[in-house]
Order: structure tokens, then sequence, then C-alpha cells
């Protein structure tokens, strides 16, 4: 299969740093679970938008954004299984050089640049599966809909919207393979 995932938030915890980055630099007490909506801004009322987005492109921001737990084994797995594996991310073109350094490539060393595809309209992506946290990446799209986990989406009826919901990378590689089974 050909296995498209996101980056944010499904392979690397952007959020937790993005929050831990915004509370030291406004002295704010936020915590990750605080934030419900895809507007990382409307966690934290009384600062701009453009005061809670200037966060992940600030210069050494990425080296403190942490992978989430099992998911290059994971991917790996996948790949030694013989699917096909694209990390699709919606990033600004500012952030890429940081972002692919200091978090995908230093934690995934097994992928190369041609797996990455940078795009702001996953839905034009071919594949047969997206992995994302993001609902707006997954509606619309030609291809089985994993949703990960986030406290942005964790109120959202996944399975009435045709997706299946996940939490961790342990529960993915079992979707997976009941999918490649069924296939």
């Amino acid at each position: 299969m050909t296995i498209l995932v996101d980056m944010d938030d499904t392979v690397e915890y952007l959020l937790k740093a993005w929050v831990k980055g915004a509370n030291e630099q406004f002295h704010r007490n936020i915590s990750y679970d605080d934030v419900l909506s895809w507007d990382v801004s409307a966690a934290y009322p009384g600062l701009t938008w453009e005061q809670v987005y200037s966060i992940p492109m600030q210069p050494g921001f990425w080296s403190t954004v942490e992978p989430i737990p099992g998911a290059a084994e994971a991917l790996q797995r996948l790949m030694d299984s013989g699917h096909r594996v694209f990390i699709v991310t919606a990033t600004p073109h500012e952030s890429v050089p940081e972002k692919m350094h200091d978090v995908l490539f230093r934690y995934f060393p097994f992928l190369s640049w041609d797996q990455v595809i940078i795009t702001g309209n996953k839905q034009m992506i071919k594949g047969d599966v997206l992995i994302d946290d993001g609902i707006h990446n997954l509606e619309g799209g030609d291809y089985i809909k994993i949703l990960m986990t986030a406290p942005h989406n964790k109120n959202y009826d996944a399975e009435a919207h045709g997706m299946i919901r996940v939490h961790n990378w342990e529960e993915i590689e079992q979707v997976i393979s009941n999918l490649a089974e069924s296939m």
C-alpha cells in the first residue's frame, strides 16, 4: 500500500513544543490538552494570532520538537513489510529546512527527501491511506482516512465521517495490517 503520513502531531509532538514555547515566551500556563481548536491562538486569550503563530517560526524551535513514541519503529516496520511510506506535510516554506533537519531526518533517518511531499492540499495527493490529526486534511480525500487523536479533534465523531480513529502507533500498525489483509 501507499501510506501517506502527516508529520505534525502524527509522528512528532509539534503542539506540545508550541505550547511550551508560547507559555515560556508569554508567561502563560496553558496545557497541551487546553488546545481544543485547530487554531492554537484560541487557547491564548489576549494574545494575537501573529504572536502565537510566531512560535514555530523562531530559530531553534524545531530542535525542541520530540517524536511520538513508537512512530519511527512503526514506520520502519511498515516499510520493511513492503509498504510505500510518504511524509505529507503542510508546512510554511520558511520552516522546511529546519523542520526536516531537526525533526524528520534526525528521528527518522531511514526516510529520504524522495519520501517527503510538502503541500497545502493533501486531498490532491494519491495514496491508499492518509494518517493525520487534521480533520480538514482527511475530509474529501480519496484514501482511507486514519485520524490520529489530538486535543483539537478528540470530540469529533470520526466514525460518522468515514474515518478510523487511533490513539497511538500500535493501533495504526494494527489498522494497516487489517487493511493490507483485506486488499
